[in-house]
């Protein structure tokens, strides 16, 4: 027996320690693998969307604004177009209900001649304090310096200059007519001599600074004392067809959260395809900089930039950039974006 005894506690033993110790890891695993099932699930709720009563923009009357500042001519300062292209910006602003100013004054081009300048203002609901600055440049390029001909002539400026204040004119006028209105107020700003900088090839260390000249003077010379709205959206060549909008510098330096808003709507509307959200290390010296840096109001620039060719389009600065560079598709997407922001806040 204690021979037998001894066998069982060499070979038998060990095999039922083993076999106790599998059958507790099992039972361990269960039990671990039921409790869990046992645990309410953590679902993470996503935010509905809040439902906006928000109008349509109307790409033909936007596009029929552009047409009608190209109908005037180039609207170079000092001329007869661009006193009568003044003149309709004023009357189309006044006719949607906003109360329009023009800051007028003289100011000096890269080459220090002096040309006269007005800065076209126009306030919607003036007593709401919550309010958002929509601005674009309304002046046009005095000569064709990418081209390879004709280059002392303006341009038409259809796209670089017409195609932002049409967005906005169709803006303003949507808000005039509208049902339902939204809960901020709305400022515009058309600014002017914003593309009389230095001709291509002759840029000196200084050149950026010989663009913008009306927005340098507006933040310089503040026409509306503790003008101080949420956050402010320049529109610069947003009408073209193959047109591409990426996240700008400084407009992610300044104001990151008003692009992540502006790109996170187009999307939600369908347009991921034309507002791409990433960065490329593109950077331009915009009327939203001076806005941004002497004016402190949060900006944005929605401007053309292709990242692939990284340039604007081949219209910029030629006599190309005419009606036929605008597509009625891309003032739709941009405009209805727009309109969605502006309903959208509270």
């Amino acid at each position: 027996m204690k021979y037998s005894l001894k066998i069982c506690y060499r070979f038998c033993l060990p095999s039922l320690v083993k076999t106790l110790s599998l059958l507790v890891l099992v039972f361990l695993f269960t039990q671990c693998d039921d409790s869990s099932k046992k645990r309410p699930s953590i679902k993470k709720e996503v935010e509905p969307e809040i439902q906006v009563d928000v109008p349509s923009f109307n790409e033909d009357s936007a596009y029929a604004f552009i047409e009608q500042q190209v109908a005037f001519g180039p609207r170079v300062p000092g001329t007869d177009p661009w006193r009568e292209c003044a003149d309709y910006l004023v009357k189309q602003l006044e006719s949607a209900a906003f109360e329009v100013t023009v800051q007028e004054a003289e100011v000096k081009i890269y080459d220090g001649t002096p040309v006269p300048m007005k800065n076209i203002i126009g306030r919607w609901k003036p007593e709401l304090t919550s309010r958002i600055l929509l601005f674009a440049h309304w002046d046009t390029r005095p000569f064709a310096d990418k081209d390879n001909s004709r280059k002392n002539e303006p341009i038409d400026g259809a796209n670089d200059g017409g195609s932002g204040v049409g967005v906005i004119l169709e803006i303003a006028r949507t808000l005039g007519i509208a049902e339902k209105l939204p809960n901020i107020g709305l400022d515009v700003i058309f600014f002017d001599v914003e593309d009389w900088g230095e001709p291509e090839g002759s840029y000196t260390a200084s050149s950026s600074s010989t663009y913008c000249l009306g927005s340098q003077y507006w933040a310089n010379n503040p026409p509306i004392p503790n003008f101080r709205p949420r956050y402010g959206i320049l529109l610069d060549m947003v009408g073209a067809a193959d047109g591409l909008f990426v996240y700008e510098e400084y407009s992610m330096t300044y104001a990151k959260h008003v692009a992540q808003k502006v790109w996170k709507r187009a999307a939600k509307l369908g347009h991921q395809k034309l507002f791409l959200a990433r960065q490329v290390g593109f950077q331009v010296m915009d009327d939203h900089y001076y806005v941004n840096e002497v004016a402190r109001i949060p900006s944005i620039d929605i401007i053309e930039f292709n990242p692939q060719t990284r340039s604007f389009g081949k219209y910029h600065h030629t006599h190309d950039d005419n009606m036929e560079v605008i597509y009625k598709p891309t003032l739709k997407a941009v405009g209805q974006t727009l309109l969605e922001v502006i309903y959208r806040e509270k």
